[in-house]
């Protein structure tokens, strides 16, 4: 398939495509007549780092999955650099939570103690300068 078609296909651009070839993510092949061409296994290479883009992987994090589909593994997780990549983010996203539930529970006190500065008796009307 053309350079076109596989953008159609991932829901990507060509540009991007290009961009991915530059990186040594996605092959250059040519056709005789100079326009790209890709297969069935151009498109899972793609399909694995969009899919990957979108739980939050940077491009670079990608490498090793595509390595790994470029082996011959069926899945692109397979392989010792892929589970790598998983363990490192999965403790970015452990150490990310953990902050988010520190926020939270700022967050949280905050309010209780603005709830308990609360005057006793009608809502107060609170305007605004215009």
């Amino acid at each position: 398939m053309r350079i076109g078609e596989l953008a159609a296909r991932t829901g990507t651009t060509t540009r991007t495509l290009r961009y991915y070839e530059s990186r040594g993510l996605l092959p250059a092949r040519r056709a005789v007549n100079g326009y790209r061409t890709y297969d069935e296994d151009d498109l899972r290479l793609l399909q694995q780092i969009r899919t990957l883009q979108d739980f939050g992987f940077g491009l670079e994090e990608t490498r090793p999955f595509v390595d790994c589909l470029r082996a011959g593994h069926p899945e692109g997780d397979a392989c010792p650099g892929s589970l790598a990549v998983y363990r490192t983010k999965l403790a970015e996203l452990d150490t990310l939570i953990g902050r988010l539930q520190s926020v939270r529970e700022q967050v949280g006190a905050q309010l209780l103690r603005a709830e308990a500065q609360l005057p006793t008796g009608p809502d107060p009307q609170c305007e605004f300068g215009g």
